[in-house]
Parts: structure tokens; C-alpha cells; sequence
């Protein structure tokens, strides 16, 4: 909404309760104002990952159908649908960066109805942008989540808590300010539709990203490695799922480095040392 507002879009927004995208006549009432040339952003997700292996009904009908509804009711009114995926489209075999090129293989439910949701997305509307971003960091933090990890991290700091943080799970932190903005101007430039990955540039390990949000703030503590098979969660996950573009250049459009928008992150937040 920031990011669109600051290039004057003349922008909706809307909350839950007024547009739930598992209910299809909640959709098209939400939706009744579109016209020709108009886009919808699509951010409802169902994306706790370890739920979802547990309630795939919900995943599914959130995170696939609900992708579905929205896409299809964008297109009665001529207008472009906009979907956000994620990481966890791979598997972390191939060990470099994701492009947007690369053929999706989820190892989880989540990574599944998100894979279904980028198909359904595609049949239901033409003229869509299908965005992937992954291990996502913003001021707003996370509804389902109860905030993000790097206000977790800073809060740990602050009470003197060292971390168990996995360092063999690689990716590339994604911070939502950039995102958008890039998204936004996919807008502004009318770009070819199709996918479009929009996380920061650069990789590292959590617990790299860990150290580096401590080493920022000034924190004197360190995180302790542990591997990602001691969680013993339900939900496989990909131990490398680095995302790069193949898209964006083109179009004159780069991600900077994760660690510049961390550091933004964090003086915006006033948790910067001085």
C-alpha cells in the first residue's frame, strides 16, 4: 500500500473481512469496482508451513483456489491479477539461484498449494504477474506469523538470549519495502506479464542472517548452529532455495543486497547502534 501510494496510484485496500478469497461471492463482491486496466494484488496466504501439512484443505483453498477466485474474477473485469508465491516452489537440488525459469518441485504442502495456486493463476487470467519472494522481512511484520524474524532475533538480543538457529538451510531474505516497490514498478512500466522473482540479492544461511541483524545492532551474543534435520518438523524444506531474476534486468530493474535492506530495515525500526 506504501509503496503505492508514494506513485500516486489511486489505490483500495482491502481487509479481511471484506474480501475472503475462500468464498467466491465475498470475491466478487470485493471485486464488483474494477475496470478495464485495472490490477488486483493478491497477498492472502495461508503460509505457516508446518500447519499446512496438517490442515491441506485450508492451504489449498487459501493459497490455490482462493489464487483461482481472485485471478478469474480480475479477468470478467479486464483487469491483470497479481499473485505472490514463494521460495518453496523448489526443492533446493540445483544448488545455485532459482530463476524464474526453472520448473517448480515443492517438498511441502505449503510449496504444493503454492504451485497450484501459480497454475490456477495462470489458467484463470492471461494477463497476470506472478511474483515469488522468499523468507520475507517488513515493518508491518506478519499476521500469522506474530511479527518477523528479525524482530524476534532483535528481541532475543535485547534479553541477553542466544539463539539455536539452522546453518544449512540457504535462501535469500526478502525485504517487503523492496518488493513492493519493484512491484510497483513492474506496474509502472507495463511489464510483460509472467514471473517475476523480487528477492533481495545475495545468500546466506539463517544463521548468517542472524549474526549479521546482531553484528548491526551492535549485539554483543551470536547465534549457536544447529542443523535442520534436529527441528524435526512435519514440513520438508529446502536446504538451498536462493532466488535470482532473469527478468528484471531487461526491463533496467535490480535487487540490491539483502544486507543493505536489512541495514534499512533496521534503521528505520531505530535499532541501528550508534
Amino acid at each position: 500500500m506504501r509503496a503505492a501510494k508514494a506513485v500516486e496510484f489511486d489505490v483500495i485496500e482491502l481487509r479481511h473481512n471484506e474480501c475472503d478469497v475462500t468464498d467466491g461471492s465475498s470475491v466478487a463482491r470485493a471485486l464488483a469496482p474494477l475496470r478495464t486496466g485495472d490490477v488486483v494484488v493478491n497477498t492472502a496466504a495461508f503460509h505457516k508451513t508446518e500447519e499446512c501439512e496438517v490442515a491441506s484443505d485450508r492451504a489449498l483453498s487459501v493459497n490455490a483456489l482462493g489464487a483461482y477466485r481472485v485471478a478469474a474474477e480480475a479477468r470478467k473485469h479486464d483487469a491483470t491479477a497479481v499473485y505472490l508465491s514463494t521460495d518453496f516452489v523448489f526443492d533446493g537440488a540445483k544448488r545455485t539461484p532459482y530463476v524464474e525459469s526453472d520448473t517448480p518441485n515443492p517438498l511441502n504442502l505449503y510449496g504444493v498449494s503454492k504451485m497450484a495456486g501459480e497454475a490456477l493463476l495462470r489458467t484463470a487470467n492471461p494477463n497476470h504477474y506472478l511474483i515469488r519472494v522468499s523468507a520475507v522481512f517488513g515493518p508491518a511484520g506478519s499476521s500469522g506469523k506474530g511479527g518477523n524474524f528479525v524482530e524476534s532475533m532483535v528481541a532475543k538480543a535485547r534479553k541477553g538470549d542466544t539463539p539455536d538457529v539452522v546453518d544449512d538451510i540457504i535462501m535469500a531474505p526478502t525485504s517487503a519495502a523492496d518488493a513492493s516497490g519493484l512491484l510497483v514498478q513492474l506496474l509502472q512500466r507495463k511489464a510483460p506479464f509472467g514471473i517475476y522473482h523480487l528477492a533481495n540479492a545475495g545468500a546466506c544461511s539463517w544463521l548468517e542472517f542472524t549474526d549479521g541483524i546482531f553484528e548491526l545492532i551492535g549485539a554483543k551474543i551470536r547465534a549457536r548452529p544447529i542443523k535442520a534435520a534436529s527441528l524435526n518438523g512435519k514440513a520438508r524444506r529446502p536446504l538451498y532455495s536462493v532466488l535470482a531474476s532473469e527478468g528484471l534486468s531487461p526491463l533496467g530493474l535490480e535487487t540490491r543486497d539483502w544486507r543493505e535492506a536489512l541495514r534499512d530495515y533496521l534503521q528505520v525500526k531505530g535499532y541501528l547502534r550508534s
